[in-house]
């Protein structure tokens, strides 16, 4: 049963709980780990940019000086870093909860080093593999959560992503692509919340979108000529603060709800306002694809779930 009217002020204490968070170094990432490590949690602040990463960590621990939270180098657009992010995280003990938050938004057509492009190898497959290998750090917690960071733009997506990812599927549209990594998110929390009952784990995953907010990620999908900095400018304007886009992301990671959950703004066209329970477009809710997406991104990063 969701909460009648969420805020950050319903957040319990959270002293003696590890938690993960990727892409910490502005926007979204950045409230959520001050907000989690001033109710107590131990934080582990995940970014790919070294030293935006050591500011990030240096701006937490200033402004709340009984923060505890640890730096993890990690690049979610590389396997091999991904893998050895999650070696180094296992050594830190059980985790409670991992928020799976780094994105990249509509950039340029660019291949990774795994042959996968860009957004779905950072939006998705990184974030599968890092999940995967810290399931058994997740399990030892005995009450583990996963949330992760979907977009409103889940409903462009006309399809799954299913097709072989090294393969090339026609002419690249940025954005159509950018929806089916947002699509993916889902199916994959979704997915992930059904294995986990079924196998009787101590595990439960949520989602959450953050509306319409004024953050750096917009910037990378309009470019920075006039028309981009124009629409960046008027994202800013329309955009809610950073600081309420960051409360679904709260609400699912902290709130008394089930598995499955999708958290959003409340407001007209879930661009803004206090964060609720919402709803997604019908092909996220559709238990084949969501397996299918399961078994492809196995095959994709060799991560097999336990």
């Amino acid at each position: 049963m969701q909460p009648a009217q969420w805020t950050p002020d319903q957040i319990p204490d959270l002293t003696g709980r590890r938690a993960l968070v990727t892409g910490v170094t502005s926007g979204l990432g950045e409230v959520v780990v001050s907000t989690l490590a001033g109710r107590g949690a131990e934080v582990v602040m995940a970014a790919r940019n070294e030293q935006k990463l050591s500011a990030a960590v240096e701006d937490v621990q200033r402004r709340t000086p009984s923060a505890t939270v640890r730096p993890l180098l990690l690049d979610l657009a590389d396997q091999s870093s991904v893998r050895r992010a999650a070696a180094e995280a296992a050594s830190y003990g059980p985790l409670h909860l991992l928020v799976n938050n780094a994105g990249v938004m509509a950039p340029p057509y660019q291949r990774t080093a795994d042959g996968f492009e860009l957004q779905m190898a950072t939006n998705h497959f990184g974030h599968f593999t890092l999940t995967g290998l810290l399931l058994p750090q997740l399990v030892a917690s005995g009450d583990a959560r996963v949330v992760s960071v979907s977009s409103q733009g889940h409903r462009m997506a006309r399809s799954a992503p299913l097709e072989d990812p090294r393969g090339e599927h026609g002419r690249y549209r940025r954005w159509p692509v950018y929806g089916q990594t947002k699509l993916a998110n889902l199916l994959f929390v979704f997915e992930l919340d059904r294995r986990a009952r079924e196998a009787g784990l101590p595990l439960k995953a949520l989602a959450a979108h953050p509306g319409v907010s004024a953050t750096g990620l917009m910037r990378s999908g309009y470019g920075t000529g006039p028309g981009g900095r124009i629409l960046d400018a008027a994202f800013h304007a329309m955009g809610q603060p950073p600081e309420m886009g960051a409360m679904p992301i709260l609400m699912a990671a902290t709130a008394e709800l089930p598995g499955t959950t999708y958290v959003g703004p409340g407001g007209p066209g879930g661009a803004r306002g206090l964060p609720k329970v919402v709803g997604t477009s019908s092909l996220a809710g559709d238990p084949e694809a969501a397996r299918r997406l399961w078994e492809v991104s196995q095959d994709a990063t060799g991560v097999v779930y336990p």
